[in-house]
């Protein structure tokens, strides 16, 4: 997401929230946030002037910063706007829930993995039993008991 759009979205103005990221560089690797070039930039401005009409003056004379989900996420705890403070929470709770999801579903695994070890192990004993049949049931032919001649 563009700077200027998350910080809509935080209710920050951009210049702030490109202020809090300058002073937390550390915590924004390229992973998390880069720069745009001015074509990149270019591309992106005239997409948000297809959506809206733009005043003069709104366009930053910087390249924009661009954040990928965990700049975001690493965003919303160093702004310090009432909206950041409660993104940063909705982030915690879903971390919390995810694990108790992730938690639930290796006893799950746990639970499968036995029913399959099991499975394979009933296989192999059907096919035993399979095999014994057959051989009772087609006995290995012997030679026939009679008279030897000479």
């Amino acid at each position: 997401m563009l700077d200027s759009d998350l910080a809509e979205l935080y209710k920050v103005p951009t210049f702030r929230l490109n202020e809090a990221v300058k002073r937390n560089l550390s915590r924004f690797p390229e992973d998390f946030m880069f720069r745009l070039d001015k074509t990149e930039a270019d591309n992106a401005i005239s997409l948000r002037s297809q959506n809206a009409i733009l005043k003069r003056g709104q366009h930053s004379k910087y390249l924009p910063y661009v954040f990928t989900e965990h700049g975001v996420a690493m965003l919303s705890s160093v702004l310090h706007s009432e909206t950041a403070i409660q993104m940063n929470i909705l982030i915690i709770r879903a971390f919390i829930k995810m694990k108790q999801v992730l938690t639930a579903n290796e006893t799950l695994t746990k639970r499968v993995d036995k029913i399959e070890h099991l499975q394979k192990f009933h296989d192999q004993v059907l096919i035993g039993v399979v095999k014994d049949i057959k051989r009772i049931k087609n006995p290995p032919r012997t030679n026939a008991i009679g008279f030897r001649t000479t």
